[in-house]
Protein backbone atom coordinates (compact mmCIF):
# COMPACT_ATOMS: atom_id res chain seq x y z
CA UNK A 1 0.00 0.00 0.00
CA UNK A 2 2.98 2.39 0.69
CA UNK A 3 4.59 1.69 -2.28
CA UNK A 4 1.15 2.71 -4.32
CA UNK A 5 1.00 6.19 -2.69
CA UNK A 6 4.63 6.61 -3.44
CA UNK A 7 3.72 5.87 -7.39
CA UNK A 8 0.57 7.85 -7.29
CA UNK A 9 2.74 10.97 -5.30
CA UNK A 10 5.23 10.63 -8.35
CA UNK A 11 2.80 9.98 -11.19
CA UNK A 12 1.06 13.27 -10.50
CA UNK A 13 3.97 15.20 -10.39
CA UNK A 14 4.58 14.18 -13.96
CA UNK A 15 1.64 14.40 -14.59
CA UNK A 16 1.20 17.86 -13.72
CA UNK A 17 4.65 19.09 -15.17
CA UNK A 18 3.73 17.99 -18.56
CA UNK A 19 0.49 19.96 -18.09
CA UNK A 20 2.32 22.89 -17.11
CA UNK A 21 1.62 25.94 -19.53
CA UNK A 22 5.24 26.63 -19.48
CA UNK A 23 6.64 22.96 -19.68
CA UNK A 24 4.18 23.82 -23.39
CA UNK A 25 5.72 26.68 -23.95
CA UNK A 26 9.24 25.28 -23.51
CA UNK A 27 8.57 22.96 -26.10
CA UNK A 28 7.06 25.56 -28.23
CA UNK A 29 10.34 27.64 -28.09
CA UNK A 30 12.30 24.59 -28.39
CA UNK A 31 14.23 25.52 -24.75
CA UNK A 32 15.88 22.96 -22.96
CA UNK A 33 13.68 22.56 -19.85
CA UNK A 34 10.58 25.14 -18.52
CA UNK A 35 13.09 26.11 -15.97
CA UNK A 36 14.35 28.87 -18.70
CA UNK A 37 10.73 30.41 -17.52
CA UNK A 38 11.57 30.47 -13.72
CA UNK A 39 15.40 32.15 -13.70
CA UNK A 40 13.72 34.64 -16.50
CA UNK A 41 11.23 35.57 -14.17
CA UNK A 42 12.95 35.74 -10.98
CA UNK A 43 16.33 38.06 -12.98
CA UNK A 44 13.66 40.22 -14.10
CA UNK A 45 12.26 41.36 -10.92
CA UNK A 46 15.77 40.82 -9.51
CA UNK A 47 18.53 41.81 -11.91
CA UNK A 48 20.63 39.29 -11.38
CA UNK A 49 23.03 39.14 -14.57
CA UNK A 50 25.11 41.83 -16.83
CA UNK A 51 27.48 41.79 -19.27
CA UNK A 52 31.05 40.44 -18.00
CA UNK A 53 30.03 38.67 -14.91
CA UNK A 54 31.22 35.17 -14.01
CA UNK A 55 28.87 32.34 -13.03
CA UNK A 56 28.85 29.16 -11.64
CA UNK A 57 25.34 27.21 -12.50
CA UNK A 58 25.44 23.76 -10.29
CA UNK A 59 23.25 20.85 -11.19
CA UNK A 60 22.73 22.66 -14.72
CA UNK A 61 21.89 19.84 -17.06
CA UNK A 62 19.96 19.88 -19.58
CA UNK A 63 21.03 23.37 -19.95
CA UNK A 64 17.93 26.06 -19.60
CA UNK A 65 19.51 28.49 -16.97
CA UNK A 66 23.34 28.08 -18.80
CA UNK A 67 21.60 28.95 -21.88
CA UNK A 68 19.65 32.01 -20.19
CA UNK A 69 22.71 32.95 -18.47
CA UNK A 70 24.79 33.18 -21.29
CA UNK A 71 22.76 35.51 -23.42
CA UNK A 72 22.72 38.07 -20.34
CA UNK A 73 26.51 38.17 -19.09
CA UNK A 74 27.57 38.37 -23.11
CA UNK A 75 30.87 37.27 -24.59
CA UNK A 76 32.81 39.10 -21.98
CA UNK A 77 31.37 36.77 -19.37
CA UNK A 78 32.41 33.04 -17.87
CA UNK A 79 30.22 31.01 -17.25
CA UNK A 80 31.09 27.07 -15.04
CA UNK A 81 28.23 24.66 -15.49
CA UNK A 82 28.36 21.35 -13.26
CA UNK A 83 26.38 18.65 -13.34
CA UNK A 84 26.39 14.44 -12.66
CA UNK A 85 24.48 13.82 -15.44
CA UNK A 86 25.69 14.75 -19.26
CA UNK A 87 24.71 18.33 -20.99
CA UNK A 88 24.98 19.36 -24.53
CA UNK A 89 27.13 22.00 -24.73
CA UNK A 90 26.03 25.54 -24.96
CA UNK A 91 26.83 27.67 -28.01
CA UNK A 92 29.08 30.64 -25.50
CA UNK A 93 33.13 31.10 -25.88
CA UNK A 94 33.72 31.41 -21.90
CA UNK A 95 31.86 28.37 -21.04
CA UNK A 96 33.13 24.71 -19.08
CA UNK A 97 31.49 21.99 -18.32
CA UNK A 98 32.25 19.86 -15.10
CA UNK A 99 30.76 16.09 -15.09
CA UNK A 100 30.52 15.26 -11.85
CA UNK A 101 28.73 14.85 -8.47
CA UNK A 102 28.50 17.56 -6.58
CA UNK A 103 28.88 16.10 -3.07
CA UNK A 104 32.12 14.86 -4.50
CA UNK A 105 35.51 16.93 -3.02
CA UNK A 106 36.67 16.89 -6.70
CA UNK A 107 34.40 18.65 -8.09
CA UNK A 108 35.76 21.90 -5.77
CA UNK A 109 39.26 20.74 -7.03
CA UNK A 110 37.55 20.72 -10.66
CA UNK A 111 36.06 24.15 -10.67
CA UNK A 112 39.83 25.52 -8.34
CA UNK A 113 41.59 24.48 -11.24
CA UNK A 114 39.19 26.49 -14.07
CA UNK A 115 38.99 29.73 -11.98
CA UNK A 116 42.71 29.79 -11.14
CA UNK A 117 42.17 31.32 -7.74
CA UNK A 118 39.61 33.70 -9.01
CA UNK A 119 36.05 34.52 -7.66
CA UNK A 120 32.61 34.93 -9.43
CA UNK A 121 29.73 37.21 -8.96
CA UNK A 122 26.95 34.35 -8.63
CA UNK A 123 26.44 31.07 -8.20
CA UNK A 124 22.98 29.57 -9.32
CA UNK A 125 21.18 26.23 -8.42
CA UNK A 126 18.60 24.32 -9.54
CA UNK A 127 19.23 21.40 -8.11
CA UNK A 128 16.82 18.71 -6.59
CA UNK A 129 17.47 14.93 -5.25
CA UNK A 130 15.45 11.98 -7.03
CA UNK A 131 11.70 12.07 -6.13
CA UNK A 132 11.56 9.34 -3.46
CA UNK A 133 7.82 9.96 -2.24
CA UNK A 134 9.56 9.30 0.82
CA UNK A 135 9.62 12.80 2.51
CA UNK A 136 12.28 12.18 4.88
CA UNK A 137 14.70 10.58 2.57
CA UNK A 138 13.85 13.46 -0.21
CA UNK A 139 14.70 16.12 2.59
CA UNK A 140 17.36 14.59 4.00
CA UNK A 141 18.98 14.65 0.29
CA UNK A 142 18.04 18.15 -1.00
CA UNK A 143 19.63 18.99 2.69
CA UNK A 144 22.88 16.91 1.60
CA UNK A 145 22.63 19.57 -2.02
CA UNK A 146 22.14 22.46 -0.42
CA UNK A 147 25.18 22.12 2.16
CA UNK A 148 27.10 21.11 -0.90
CA UNK A 149 26.05 24.11 -3.23
CA UNK A 150 26.87 26.40 0.17
CA UNK A 151 30.02 24.84 0.72
CA UNK A 152 30.54 25.60 -2.83
CA UNK A 153 29.48 29.00 -2.13
CA UNK A 154 32.22 30.05 0.67
CA UNK A 155 34.94 28.79 -1.75
CA UNK A 156 34.39 30.66 -4.90
CA UNK A 157 31.52 33.71 -4.29
CA UNK A 158 32.83 36.99 -4.68
CA UNK A 159 32.30 39.65 -1.54
CA UNK A 160 29.04 41.77 -2.28
CA UNK A 161 28.16 38.23 -5.16
CA UNK A 162 24.42 36.33 -4.97
CA UNK A 163 23.93 32.99 -4.19
CA UNK A 164 20.53 31.54 -5.89
CA UNK A 165 19.47 28.34 -4.82
CA UNK A 166 16.29 26.13 -4.97
CA UNK A 167 14.76 24.41 -1.55
CA UNK A 168 11.22 22.64 -1.32
CA UNK A 169 9.14 24.20 1.82
CA UNK A 170 9.06 21.59 4.47
CA UNK A 171 10.06 20.69 8.31
CA UNK A 172 14.01 21.87 7.01
CA UNK A 173 12.87 25.11 5.04
CA UNK A 174 14.01 27.27 8.62
CA UNK A 175 17.64 25.47 8.64
CA UNK A 176 18.19 26.73 5.35
CA UNK A 177 18.14 30.10 6.19
CA UNK A 178 19.90 29.58 9.28
CA UNK A 179 22.86 28.05 7.31
CA UNK A 180 23.24 31.12 5.69
CA UNK A 181 21.94 34.51 7.58
CA UNK A 182 25.32 35.45 8.61
CA UNK A 183 26.72 35.32 5.49
CA UNK A 184 24.84 37.72 2.89
CA UNK A 185 23.34 40.84 3.95
CA UNK A 186 20.11 40.52 2.03
CA UNK A 187 17.98 37.15 2.02
CA UNK A 188 14.85 36.81 -0.11
CA UNK A 189 12.53 34.02 -0.89
CA UNK A 190 11.34 34.15 -4.76
CA UNK A 191 8.32 32.08 -5.84
CA UNK A 192 8.16 32.64 -10.02
CA UNK A 193 5.18 32.12 -11.95
CA UNK A 194 6.66 29.55 -14.03
CA UNK A 195 6.94 27.41 -10.50
CA UNK A 196 3.63 25.32 -10.06
CA UNK A 197 1.51 26.74 -7.90
CA UNK A 198 1.24 23.40 -5.75
CA UNK A 199 4.35 22.81 -5.61
CA UNK A 200 6.77 23.41 -1.98
CA UNK A 201 9.20 24.14 -5.20
CA UNK A 202 10.73 27.91 -3.65
CA UNK A 203 14.20 30.23 -4.26
CA UNK A 204 16.49 31.38 -1.70
CA UNK A 205 17.75 34.52 -3.12
CA UNK A 206 21.00 35.89 -0.89
CA UNK A 207 22.50 38.83 -2.04
CA UNK A 208 25.68 40.58 -0.72
CA UNK A 209 28.19 37.88 0.37
CA UNK A 210 29.65 39.24 3.41
CA UNK A 211 32.90 37.00 3.78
Amino acid sequence: MKNIKINNRINNWYKNKINNFYYKQAKIKKLRSRSWFKLKQIDEKEKLFYSGMKVIDLGSSPGSWSLYVSSKIKKNGYLISCDLLSMNPIPFNNFKFIKGNILDKLIIKKILKILNNNKVNIIISDMSSNISGISYTDNYNNMKLFDSAFKICKKFLSFNGIFLIKVFQNNNFNDYIKKIKNFFLKIKICKPKASNSNSREIYILAKKYLI
